[in-house]
């Protein structure tokens, strides 16, 4: 069944973040798909934001590929920008199904630059840009 949450202007952003982390479960892998410039990294800035990790900690890691944050219980979230991956192996090198295989959750950014080595569990999640900037998260859950 597709799933999707609207956030009509970055006011909503909190709301979003909450209604997601909510439906989320307990899923601990996931994979933004989305252009240039839609918001990955300013979701991913809001999840973090409430699960209590410092807004000032997060940024994209677009050249470390993996930054790690700490949520207020002390909790592991690791953040991936996966945009300038070349080649599999260079995932693979930074120990990625270490951090997959941790149980913490993996917020990731460029996900289909390693598509073949994302588990069968991560939940794969769309981010549109309305005409009017607003923005639509959908992804498909199991019946």
């Amino acid at each position: 069944m597709l799933q999707q949450i609207f956030i009509p202007s970055l006011k909503e952003l909190d709301a979003a973040a909450e209604e997601f982390l909510r439906r989320l479960g307990d899923r601990r892998i996931v994979a933004f798909h989305a252009a240039m410039g839609a918001g990955k990294t300013t979701f991913t800035t809001a999840l973090c934001r409430r699960l209590g990790v410092s807004s000032d900690a997060v940024s994209s890691p677009t050249f470390a590929i993996v930054n790690e944050y700490r949520t207020a219980a002390g909790d592991p979230v690791y953040h991936f920008d996966f945009y300038r991956i070349g080649r599999l192996e260079e995932a693979l090198d930074i120990g990625l199904y270490d951090y997959l295989d941790s149980g913490a959750l993996c917020l990731m950014e460029w996900p289909e630059n390693i598509e073949p080595l994302l588990p069968e569990e991560t939940l794969v999640v769309s981010i549109t840009v309305g005409p009017d900037g607003s923005r639509t998260l959908s992804w498909q859950e199991e019946d």
